[in-house]
């Protein structure tokens, strides 16, 4: 860590460089007090509180306007509750961990959980974050805000750890209109010298590197999981999640009661949605609308069970049909019309 005074001279000249610097500059120690995560009760794997999931081509909505691209997952939701119900009512009833998973993170919307989940909060040193590509890096710009606002672009590669984060290592740095790589070479400081992270959820920054961990990133439910590897894709950043050695997760892959491309899968366990229990767990979500990804908000589940219609199959299994959010507003017409349980 650089000493305060070389600090202190680095931000003098990079405000200077953008138009004019303070008369002085305060900065301020972060703050030791933590509030230390409850960690969830832990259920034994034999007993009926761990549900069996499969994911399959589902736009799964994690915040308001942000979704991320199930194209394939296996896991198990792991109760937290002390009954080991898995609620669909309460996203901090369960945690999701991931055995195996390709999962895509739109970059438009990757901006606005920045913005609006990451970042949100007083005092946060970066806002106005965008996220784009040009084929094979991500590009950030933003503002970074110390004193005053300091517009930035940085290029980055992607890589990932062997602890499961994924590495935006800057290979190019706008600062103001001026290349940033070498002014901070030139005052001897690092990204790290001029950015607190220490409140922003799922990043940290070492050295000019900065650090994503995709599992603490999002808001609830609880995501558990190894990041194996990560790739940009056309408008998507790629996340592919797997066991961190051979053979250290047994994963269960469970036969759909359908042939349905769009699905999501529950199996074992206790389910509750609504004022329904479902023990030992057998159901299937299927989208309605099989020519497109599945659309699906948990938070606004109950809606499109009500728009949606089931089946019972022989064996006491459920085939829950939904409509995508987006096609809400003709669900709830053709709901009115005679739709329901068919």
């Amino acid at each position: 860590m650089r000493s305060f005074h070389q600090r202190r001279l680095a931000w003098l000249v990079l405000l200077g460089a953008c138009g004019g610097a303070p008369a002085y500059i305060i900065e301020q120690a972060p703050s030791r007090a933590a509030t230390a995560a409850t960690a969830p009760i832990s259920h034994a794997e034999t007993n009926d509180t761990v549900v069996n999931a499969s994911f399959r081509n589902v736009r799964f909505h994690v915040w308001n306007g942000v979704a991320l691209d199930l194209v394939s997952l296996e896991g198990r939701m792991h109760s937290t509750r002390t009954d080991g119900v898995v609620a669909f009512d309460d996203k901090n009833s369960f945690v999701l961990a991931i055995d195996t998973g390709t999962v895509g993170f739109p970059l438009a919307e990757l901006s606005r959980l920045m913005n609006t989940y990451v970042f949100a909060y007083r005092g946060a040193p970066l806002r106005d974050l965008s996220f784009t590509t040009d084929g094979q890096h991500l590009i950030q710009r933003g503002v970074l805000h110390k004193v005053v606002d300091i517009p930035f672009e940085m290029v980055g590669d992607i890589n990932v750890t062997p602890a499961g984060e994924m590495r935006i290592h800057p290979i190019s740095m706008k600062i103001c209109t001026i290349p940033g790589q070498g002014l901070m070479k030139a005052l001897g400081v690092t990204l790290a010298d001029l950015l607190d992270l220490s409140k922003a959820k799922g990043m940290r920054v070492a050295g000019n590197d900065l650090f994503i961990d995709p599992t603490t990133l999002l808001p609830p439910p609880t995501i558990r999981g190894h990041l194996v590897a990560a790739k940009i894709d056309q408008d998507r950043l790629m996340q592919y999640f797997g066991a961190p050695s051979p053979n250290a997760v047994a994963v269960l892959r469970m036969q759909p009661d359908t042939a349905a491309p769009n699905y999501m899968l529950f199996r074992g366990g206790t389910l509750e949605f609504g004022k329904l229990f479902m023990v030992h767990a057998d159901m299937q979500v299927i989208d309605e609308s099989p020519a497109d990804p599945f659309d699906f908000d948990i938070g606004r589940y109950h809606d499109q069970l009500v728009a949606g219609y089931h089946r019972t199959l022989p064996d006491d299994g459920l085939l829950v049909f939904m409509p995508d959010l987006s096609r809400m507003a003709g669900a709830h017409g053709a709901v009115a019309a005679g739709g329901g349980v068919r």
